[in-house]
């Protein structure tokens, strides 16, 4: 489904199929989420990923679908699990599958804030099976949409953006990946004088928080994986938000592997529609607190859990606060 359909109709691909509901998907991104969540602080990024793998997978098993993963762990040879091509569920209705299981490995083995688990799942042919490599983005929530240009300088985008939002560009907060490729970037973007927020990891999370009011963020920006890219490309379609991204390939090597996925023009800017041209539904859950979505938190006889649920099908995002108890008899009352 494009921005253009109305709610309520499915693509010609899902038409004679029953639908799943958004909220059945929810245990996937919920059960990765308390299954890496036991690693925190850990410092095992691969025991931490492989749990939230496996929790998913798993879920994903025993769904009515067939679904197939576009954007997962790896290719066949490389991941066991959740490889691009694999095919899940037991049988029914036809989607691609869309994850990352644990954003912010990293956060997580540290005990850092922000990782989250997230899925998206799209008509056939609805998600980009983009390869895995960089790519330039630029992401603002509903406010900037359609006033934004990649190509701007940065600028006029802080301009803009702050004239979308009604504030001074010193007011704005920019969120951009800690990494050393964006220390010209930096350096730019506080010459303007607005507020950055460095983030160690999670673009997904980030380009989400930069969509939803209240965050306190304003947009995203900076070159980051264009698998998360694609992720972020139909949150933001569900979000009302917007993505512009270009192609960032680092040699020779990955530029011809972009003329195999039809992208070898690198000066060309990606949307949404590009990216993620019938997303359905996009899930996330977060495992360890963040501006968006608090941490799986657990107790003496069960774990609580809050979720994103954003469905293009009925334009409903639900926020979902969720008590998972352990024990068929709950040894405490259940707490607001």
């Amino acid at each position: 489904m494009t921005s253009g359909d109305v709610p309520g109709t499915l693509p010609e691909s899902l038409l004679g199929h029953l639908l799943v509901p958004a909220t059945e998907f929810l245990g996937v991104t919920e059960q990765a989420a308390l299954a890496s969540a036991r690693w925190v602080g850990q410092g095992d990024r691969h025991g931490a990923d492989g749990a939230a793998v496996d929790a998913m997978r798993r879920e994903f098993g025993a769904m009515p679908i067939t679904g197939e993963v576009v954007i997962g762990e790896g290719e066949k040879d490389e991941a066991p699990e959740l490889y691009v091509g694999e095919v899940l569920g037991t049988g029914g209705m036809p989607c691609d599958i869309a994850v990352d299981p644990l954003e912010g490995t990293d956060l997580v083995a540290r005990g850092d804030g922000g990782a989250i688990a997230v899925c998206v799942i799209g008509a056939p042919g609805g998600v980009m099976a983009a390869p895995d490599m960089y790519m330039q983005k630029l992401c603002v929530g509903a406010t900037a949409r359609g006033h934004v240009d990649i190509d701007a300088t940065i600028s006029d985008t802080l301009d803009t953006v702050a004239r979308c939002y009604d504030r001074r560009v010193k007011d704005l907060s920019v969120l951009v990946l800690d990494r050393p490729r964006h220390e010209d970037l930096i350096e730019e973007i506080r010459s303007h004088g607005a507020r950055i927020k460095l983030i160690p990891d999670g673009d997904i999370t980030a380009s989400m928080s930069a969509a939803v009011r209240g965050t306190g963020d304003h947009l995203y920006m900076g070159i980051g994986g264009s698998t998360e890219g694609v992720i972020t490309a139909a949150a933001l379609e569900c979000l009302g938000g917007e993505i512009q991204a270009k192609m960032w390939p680092k040699n020779d090597a990955q530029r011809e592997r972009l003329k195999a996925f039809g992208l070898g023009d690198t000066d060309r800017v990606l949307t949404a529609r590009d990216l993620a041209p019938q997303p359905l539904y996009v899930l996330a859950t977060g495992v360890t607190d963040g501006n968006l979505l608090k941490g799986v938190r657990y107790f003496s006889d069960g774990a609580r859990t809050h979720s994103i649920v954003m469905d293009l099908c009925t334009r409903t995002v639900r926020f979902v606060d969720t008590i998972h108890m352990f024990s068929r008899t709950p040894l405490r009352e259940i707490r607001l």
